[in-house]
Formats: C-alpha cells, sequence, structure tokens
C-alpha cells in the first residue's frame, strides 16, 4: 500500500494530538492531586447536634451535600450508646456509602484519661476503648481518636500513658485501627511531653493528631493561664501525626484565621513530610457554625497550593 506525503503528515499530526492529549490530561490529574485532604470534624458541628437539630446520622449527609466534603470524622458523643449497636452502625455506613463519604475517624470522649496511674483505672480505660476500635474497624475507619491524660505528676502521667496507649495500641493492631492523641488539654497540650511520649511507646499504629488551636494547659476564670507555643507543638507532633485538626475560631476580612498563621503552620505540617487529611474543627461563636466551616474550607483550599 502507497501512502503520499499528505497522508504521513495527516497521520503524524493526529498521533501527535493523541500524545499532547494524554499529557494534558496526566498534567491535569497530577495538579489535581493536592498534598492534603480535606474532612470535616463532626465537633464543628455540636451546638446543632447538642440541639437535636440533626442527629449523628445526617452528619456524613451534611458534609458532603452542603460543604462538598466526602471525608468525615466522627465524635463519640453523638452516638456513644450505638458503638456495639450493629444495626445502627450498618445503617450510619449505609448512608456514607450511598452518599460517596468515606468514614475516616472517630473522636472517643467519656471513656477514661489513658494516662490514669491507678492501674484498675487505667485497665478500665483501655478496655472501654475496645468497642470503638471494633466500630471503626466496622465503619471502616482508620484511626480512633483517645485522650491521654491521669492525675499525678507530668513524669507520672507519661510512664503510666506509654503502659495504657502500648495495651490499646496492641489490641488494635490486628484490626489496622490506628490510637492517636490529640493535645487535648493538661499536659497533653504540652507538645514535648505528647512527642515523648509517643517516642517510647513506638508503634507504628498509634500517633497524634496535631490540633493547630489546643495549646492550653491549665485554664481560669473561663480563660487560658498557660499556654504552649502552637507553631513548636505543632511541629513536635509533626513526626508521628497521622492527621491533622485545622481548629478555628475567628476570620478576618480577607479570610484569614486571626488566632492562628495558616500559612506558617501549614508548612510546619508539609516541611514534616506529611501528606494526609486535615480535619476541619471551628469552634468560634462570630460565625454560625455552618458558615464557619464554610471559612475554614475556603481558608484551607486557598492556601493549599502555594504551600
Amino acid at each position: 500500500m502507497n501512502f503520499s506525503r499528505r497522508d504521513f503528515l495527516k497521520k503524524a499530526g493526529a498521533t501527535a494530538l493523541a500524545a499532547t492529549t494524554i499529557t494534558d490530561l496526566f498534567a491535569d490529574a497530577a495538579a489535581k492531586k493536592q498534598w492534603f485532604d480535606i474532612s470535616l470534624a463532626e465537633w464543628s458541628l455540636h451546638k446543632e447536634l447538642f440541639a437535636k437539630k440533626i442527629t449523628n446520622l445526617d452528619f456524613p449527609v451534611l458534609a458532603k451535600k452542603e460543604f462538598g466534603i466526602d471525608i468525615v470524622e466522627y465524635v463519640s458523643s453523638f452516638f456513644k450508646d450505638k458503638a456495639e449497636d450493629k444495626a445502627y452502625l450498618a445503617e450510619l455506613l449505609k448512608i456514607a456509602k450511598d452518599n460517596g463519604v468515606k468514614n475516616h475517624l472517630i473522636m472517643v470522649d467519656g471513656e477514661g484519661g489513658l494516662g490514669e496511674l491507678d492501674r484498675t483505672v487505667l485497665n478500665k480505660s483501655v478496655e472501654n476503648h475496645y468497642k470503638w476500635v471494633e466500630a471503626a474497624k466496622y465503619l471502616g475507619c482508620k484511626s480512633i481518636r483517645v485522650n491521654a491524660y491521669g492525675k499525678g505528676s507530668n513524669e507520672e502521667i507519661a510512664k503510666a500513658a506509654v503502659e495504657g496507649l502500648g495495651k490499646l495500641g496492641e489490641f488494635a493492631k490486628k484490626t489496622g485501627v490506628n490510637i492517636i492523641v490529640e493535645n487535648h488539654g493538661g499536659i497533653s497540650s504540652n507538645g514535648a511531653w505528647l512527642a515523648g511520649v509517643m517516642k517510647q511507646v513506638n508503634m507504628k499504629n498509634v500517633g497524634t493528631l496535631p490540633d493547630f488551636g489546643n495549646f492550653c494547659i491549665t485554664r481560669k476564670d473561663g480563660g487560658c493561664a498557660e499556654s504552649y507555643d502552637r507553631y513548636q507543638g505543632t511541629g513536635e507532633l509533626m513526626p508521628y501525626a497521622k492527621g491533622v485538626s485545622a481548629k478555628t475560631y475567628d476570620f478576618d476580612e480577607k479570610g484569614n484565621c486571626i488566632e492562628t498563621d495558616y500559612t506558617k503552620i501549614l508548612k510546619i505540617v508539609k516541611d514534616s513530610g506529611f501528606r494526609g487529611i486535615a480535619g476541619i474543627e471551628y469552634e468560634g461563636s462570630k460565625l454560625s457554625e455552618r458558615d464557619g466551616i464554610k471559612a475554614t474550607k475556603a481558608l484551607l483550599e486557598r492556601l493549599r497550593p502555594t504551600i
């Protein structure tokens, strides 16, 4: 078969166009892949939830349809009697799947401190968390967030926390669920202290959830009496981080968070090598909960490609 010069050029042009189109598609896909994904922490809606305007079952749908967020972080307080209710968990899982929502985390409160000095109390606290590990596994969550508090000296609480987190970590290991500790008040809000505990636990499935706004160690008269530097603390916790909590309270007229320099703190997060999920956790009062969530999301989306 003979091809004319025109046929050859036509074919070559088509091949070049196809190659360019494929290259552009790969470039677009790479551009869309960001260094962190955005999730929504249920606590951002705690006022509506406590007022029973919405329920835990409404949360995944609300996250997706109102805020365009398809990764969620639950709070145990809003389904505290349902951890072992398989029918309820099956319904929650179905709702999430039907709406294209990924269950990522359960923040567990009210089950005891994992830094309690009394061995009996500590063991009970560890065992109280077993059901939440299993619920997380069923729902497809990667982690549960726990609290490493106790009564005693900082050194004593650290020693107990190493034991408590280690025991719970061993239980969770077989399920593939992570045990993560947030700087959540008291000595746990001291970044160096919590990083020291993580170093001693030394387990792959035990880590941290740095919260950008939870570095108040002691409170007095409704305010913070002793705080820890949030940028230093975040940097100390990032080597063990399996997620970060993007806490916000107030915004200026340009949409920047007032209490936290997000450009600075996100750079600390990225420079640590972190590539994961940042959970929106709005706790302010000047904006409504829903507007605060939207403002936080806009801030993260604006800064993410610039860091």
